[in-house]
């Protein structure tokens, strides 16, 4: 009897020691699952954006650029990570925007002119027109944007647009009048050139690689630029004088756009801090233009060289001869059923506005 209840005892015990381990096993289990349900959350909340930027990682735009990436980071608290490809190494200036469109790169950076006649409505905003400052540039090109929303734009999100500082005329002999100018050969593109000959010069296309070498060899007379590149290309070194000719000053547009299909895969939240940082950056490009415009300024300066102020008279010359430019525009732009009138009405009130 003794044995028997012995074995009873040690079933029971058995059975009780079974429904223990089996409860502290399933109980065990739950903590060892959980850190992996949560990394995988953190996982599926980690977004990687791809951003090309034309100019070089030294540059101070790409910078700004850098600086804008950080911060929606930051403001994301980490779940957006923005890789930077700059100096064309993901997509060239030119290939950009098309890569953006085609998911090549999520982000880019460029400008409007590198496609020159894809963006009829955004060219306008490069005319001569007189913009005072790269922020006075800046300001206009986005407020411009905003209120004409130009179709050609649908197929990618705009975060947002920037501009340089006034082109001006850089040389080696004065030039204090059209007379002066009338037959020099001067370094331009693009619209720059348009502007060079309508002033009477001769317009010498190259890039701003190869002017430095140019006009210490005297292959041409001078360039037309903002005065930044006087420092930035160390231009400073080969040429005397600059003609603050800001009156006819233009300007290079260029976009900060975001692949559409990524744009709308974006949770909301993300989505209003990446357009709330993007506002801000507006003023930052703008002013990192204008330091740059001045440190140019002073570069040279340093160098011994003469900043010569158009008069009043002069300056209302200059305006009329590059009519052309704008007009020329205007009939273009009709031809592609675009107002041009508008465009061009508009910018200059607000080139008006920001100048003030």
């Amino acid at each position: 009897m003794k044995k028997t209840a012995n074995g009873i005892i040690l079933v029971i015990f058995v059975m009780l020691l079974s429904v223990s381990c089996s409860k502290t096993g399933e109980e065990g289990a739950a903590p060892e699952q959980q850190p992996a349900k949560q990394q995988q959350t953190v996982k599926d909340a980690a977004i990687e954006l791809s951003y090309s930027i034309f100019f070089p990682p030294t540059h101070a735009q790409a910078k700004a650029g850098v600086d804008w990436a950080e911060e929606v980071q930051r403001r994301t608290g980490g779940t957006v990570k923005i890789n930077i490809f700059p100096g064309g190494t993901l997509t060239s200036a030119s290939e950009c925007y098309d890569g953006v469109v085609s998911g090549i790169s999520d982000i880019g950076m460029s400008c409007f002119a590198y496609t020159r006649g894809r963006f009829p409505v955004m060219e306008a905003i490069d005319l001569p027109l007189g913009y005072a400052s790269g922020m006075s540039a800046t300001l206009c090109a986005n407020d411009y944007y905003k209120e004409m929303k130009p179709k050609e734009l649908d197929d990618v999100h705009v975060l947002y647009i920037h501009a340089h500082g006034p082109g001006l005329l850089h040389t080696k002999k004065p030039v204090n009048t059209l007379a002066d100018l009338k037959g020099m050969k001067i370094r331009s593109t693009g619209l720059s050139a348009k502007v060079v000959e309508a002033l009477g010069g001769v317009p010498v296309g190259m890039p701003q690689g190869g002017t430095y070498e140019a006009l210490q060899k005297g292959v041409v007379e001078g360039t037309f630029a903002p005065i930044e590149t006087l420092k930035g290309w160390k231009q400073a070194e080969v040429i005397d004088y600059t003609t603050d000719c800001h009156v006819v000053g233009y300007t290079t547009a260029m976009f900060v756009v975001m692949n559409k299909k990524k744009w709308d895969s974006l949770p909301a939240d993300i989505q209003t801090i990446i357009n709330d940082v993007s506002s801000q950056w507006i003023a930052v490009h703008g002013r990192v233009w204008d330091d740059a415009d001045t440190e140019g300024k002073v570069f040279t300066e340093e160098q011994d060289n003469k900043i010569i102020a158009l008069t009043d008279e002069e300056g209302r010359k200059w305006q009329t001869a590059v009519e052309t430019v704008i007009n020329n525009y205007i009939e273009d732009a009709k031809a592609k059923d675009i107002d041009g009138e508008k465009s061009v009405a508009l910018l200059k009130e607000l080139v008006r506005k920001y100048s003030e």
